[in-house]
């Protein structure tokens, strides 16, 4: 039978230890928040290079989000949705999120209407956009900041 062979720690020795994990997870947290400059520069990828006139998308999401981790998300193309005239695509941006890109929905002119709903995981209080690339080449934005407070108490 194989003994196992328990070596006490001493308590200075236990601090040194806790303290360098403490820092080392403090330095990986700072890595997995995204910066708004960030954001803009996936939303300038994403455009390629053109600024997004607002109007035409409809976002909608709530100001307060008790559990980041699934809030409702909610969004719109004003289009007819035709040959003529119709919503490509509809992208969501997180400006804190560990990855600014969220998700993207791809429409055509036979899709109806453009409208998509997700529920997403929020790291923390942050403005979210919602981008959509027109068939003529013109690309719309929509933004709101959402909230994120711990167990709705307001964090």
């Amino acid at each position: 039978m194989n003994e196992m062979k328990l070596k006490a720690v001493d308590r200075r020795t236990f601090i040194i230890g806790a303290g360098a994990s403490a820092a080392a997870l403090a330095g990986l947290s700072s890595l997995a928040q995204a910066t708004p400059q960030e954001a803009a520069d996936f939303l300038a990828k994403l455009t390629g290079g053109k600024t997004p006139a607002p109007g035409k998308v409809k976002l909608e999401m709530p100001e307060i989000a008790e559990n980041g981790a699934t809030v409702p998300v909610k969004v719109t193309a004003e289009t007819p949705q035709n040959e003529g005239d119709n919503c490509k695509s509809i992208a969501i941006i997180a400006t804190k999120n560990p990855r600014p890109r969220m998700c993207v929905f791809h429409f055509t002119p036979r899709s109806g209407k453009a409208t998509a709903a997700i529920r997403v995981r929020l790291a923390t209080t942050q403005e979210v956009w919602a981008v959509a690339e027109m068939s003529d080449g013109s690309w719309h934005i929509a933004k709101t900041t959402v909230k994120v407070t711990i167990g709705g108490c307001g964090g």
